[in-house]
């Protein structure tokens, strides 16, 4: 099972590939995932990178008489032609690539162009062009679509990983996919039969920053505040900056007081997280914390104060901190 079959593709049957989307991590991975398909074994692996080479060099590779050398699967990354950053002096060799991607079938060699970009420019007449000629496979992933996603793609590389695994792999990676994905590499070297276990997770991914911050404030909620103030003073002799640990102080906040609104609002768990846009599990956790929304709202005011006053030099010392958690 390819790995581009987990996302939308215009024409699945055709070799000739567009990766289309804005995660530069993930179309990486695809491309290489892809690329080292069985079925292209035989074929010499060439990479231009458009930027850096210039479209001068891809054209040479295009356009290599294929009679006495190997078929290519070239991986094209940075392909700047397909947007508006393409200088008008350049029209010469845009006009080249214009003519042999109109006639792609008569080209031996496989072409897979990886855009990570927002949008290309589908007003031109050569990106008009690739997206007629070229399978095109949008890599755009929803944060609520992350969880599907990673296990979808981790079943199609034959590993096992169990629900809680999953979600546990999510929670460290602060359900930010590319932080998955490397995350997720570094429990394939180490899988016995393929299967990625709880253990393996818990000892070779650290919680993030977000996830260390969260348990802080978790710990001060529930008022062990002791354990509070010794996870806040680990995080910071890691070296974590004090305004980096309160702006994800005021992040945790502000999620937990706007899910709780909507729901005061009538909205259901999965409306909030689809309003909010974040992972079902932060949303669960935001609803099951039993704060009052006033109290809430004091906090976050006190966090966003805090904030002003550290940067406007009021503070100096990592005191402010513990008085905020102390308060909460």
């Amino acid at each position: 099972m390819t790995l581009l079959s987990l996302f939308k593709n215009s024409n699945s049957s055709n070799p000739q590939t567009l990766i289309l989307g804005e995660d530069s991590f993930l179309n990486d991975y695809l491309a290489r995932s892809y690329t080292r398909e069985e079925r292209f074994n035989d074929l010499e692996r060439v990479n231009v990178d458009c930027e850096s080479e210039g479209i001068d060099e891809l054209i040479a590779d295009l356009t290599e008489s294929s009679l006495f050398s190997q078929q290519k699967i070239i991986t094209v990354k940075n392909p700047f032609f397909l947007t508006t950053k393409a200088p008008k002096k350049m029209q010469k060799q845009m006009d080249q690539l214009q003519e042999i991607f109109a006639n792609l079938q008569q080209l031996d060699d496989l072409v897979v162009l990886v855009a990570s970009y927002d949008k290309v420019d589908r007003r031109k007449k050569l990106t008009k062009t690739v997206l007629q000629q070229f399978n095109v496979v949008e890599t755009k992933v929803k944060t609520y679509e992350v969880a599907p996603v990673t296990k979808n793609l981790i079943a199609a590389e034959g590993y096992q990983i169990s629900r809680t695994g999953l979600q546990l792999l999510l929670q460290r990676s602060d359900q930010v996919l590319d932080t998955i994905l490397g995350n997720y590499n570094k429990l394939k070297m180490i899988a016995v039969d393929g299967k990625i276990t709880e253990q393996e997770i818990v000892q070779n991914v650290d919680l993030s920053l977000a996830q260390n911050v969260f348990a802080i404030l978790e710990s001060a909620l529930k008022h062990n505040y002791q354990e509070a103030i010794n996870r806040l003073d680990n995080q910071l002799r890691e070296g974590s900056n004090p305004i980096q640990l309160l702006a994800v102080f005021e992040n945790q906040l502000e999620l937990i007081l706007a899910a709780k609104i909507l729901q005061k609002r009538g909205r259901s768990e999965s409306q909030i997280v689809k309003a909010l846009g974040v992972h079902p599990y932060r949303v669960k956790l935001a609803l099951d914390n039993r704060l009052a929304l006033e109290k809430l709202m004091s906090l976050l005011e006190e966090a966003i104060k805090l904030d002003f006053n550290y940067k406007n030099g009021q503070y100096h010392e990592d005191n402010f901190l513990k008085l905020f958690i102390l308060n909460v």
